[in-house]
């Protein structure tokens, strides 16, 4: 049992988004707990294990929160590259472990594998014995495809994070009937769509240094995505005031969805977050089903 809603530290971390004073790390941290978030998501490459080594010593003591980690991003390689073989995991978990302070790592999932790689195996029955140890309570894969998902599900995955978000729902929808039979857990990723469905972006938007947007979202990108929020405004009412609660609410409405993972940088757009997200029921079917006609309209398919 978790939060609906969970932090996520890749932005807190300075990987992803540019430089977060260690100050404003702890105090994002601090807020979340304090407004009931129980699950924080990391990895072992977060910060080159600082998020881990810092939300080890907030929550050493604190039995309600969980921690779900991914393992097999090699950086001490030139260049860094992805392992999944038995060996470098386990020590790579032995590593987390260490930072997290748990005796039992809660959620422990594969980072981005490549199907063939959750096919072969290896990486899997890793993981499967860690928990059969006692040290891991449950584990799964960070899956970047519908098909690595399926693939990880077959070998007894019990967690599964994905991107979900309202212009990007094909594949969660689409491994439905997977999800209520296999009873996986969902964590829901780039809810936001990296920044981009809160509505702030214009057609010219220009990133920082040390922004992987910077990469992602270029000119042409920018020309084709920013016009597409329109849609969104399907989802909005009295109760629905912004893009951003908006885009929010639309995961949440997912049933299959067990926690929506924020990416803030500030506690200002946590609580921000937190607030617009409001609660159960999160959108109507109707608006859902207008929602769903407006990108047709606009012959997106998400």
């Amino acid at each position: 049992m978790v939060s609906e809603l969970s932090l996520g530290t890749w932005g807190l971390s300075g990987d992803g988004y540019g430089a977060v004073a260690e100050t404003d790390q702890a105090a994002v941290i601090d807020r979340a707990r304090s407004l009931g978030l129980t699950l924080y998501e990391t990895a072992d490459v977060y910060g080159r294990g600082e998020m881990e080594r810092r939300l080890g010593l907030r929550f050493e003591n604190d039995p309600d929160v969980l921690i779900a980690t991914k393992l097999g991003t090699d950086r001490d390689a030139n260049p860094p590259r992805k392992r999944f073989d038995r060996t470098y995991l386990r020590e790579a978990f032995e590593r987390s472990r260490e930072r997290l302070r748990r005796n039992a790592v809660d959620v422990v999932l594969l980072h981005n594998p490549a199907k063939v790689t959750v096919e072969r195996g290896d990486a899997t029955s890793t993981l499967a014995e860690l928990k059969s140890e006692g040290k891991i309570r449950a584990w799964g894969v960070s899956a970047g495809t519908v098909d690595v998902a399926r693939a990880a599900l077959s070998k007894g995955a019990e967690v599964l994070s994905m991107t979900h978000h309202a212009l990007f729902s094909e594949d969660v929808r689409s491994l439905h009937a997977d999800i209520e039979k296999s009873g996986v857990g969902l964590l829901a990723h780039s809810v936001l769509g990296h920044g981009l469905l809160c509505g702030y972006w214009s057609l010219h938007k220009v990133f920082e240094a040390g922004d992987h947007r910077a990469d992602r979202w270029t000119g042409d990108e920018l020309r084709r995505r920013v016009p597409q929020l329109n849609a969104l405004r399907a989802l909005t009412g009295s109760d629905v005031g912004t893009l951003r609660g908006a885009a929010l609410r639309f995961v949440l409405s997912n049933p299959d969805v067990n926690s929506a993972i924020l990416g803030p940088k500030s506690t200002l757009q946590l609580d921000q977050l937190v607030r617009e997200a409001g609660t159960s029921p999160y959108l109507s079917d109707e608006r859902l089903a207008k929602f769903k006609a407006r990108l047709q309209d606009l012959g997106i398919t998400s």
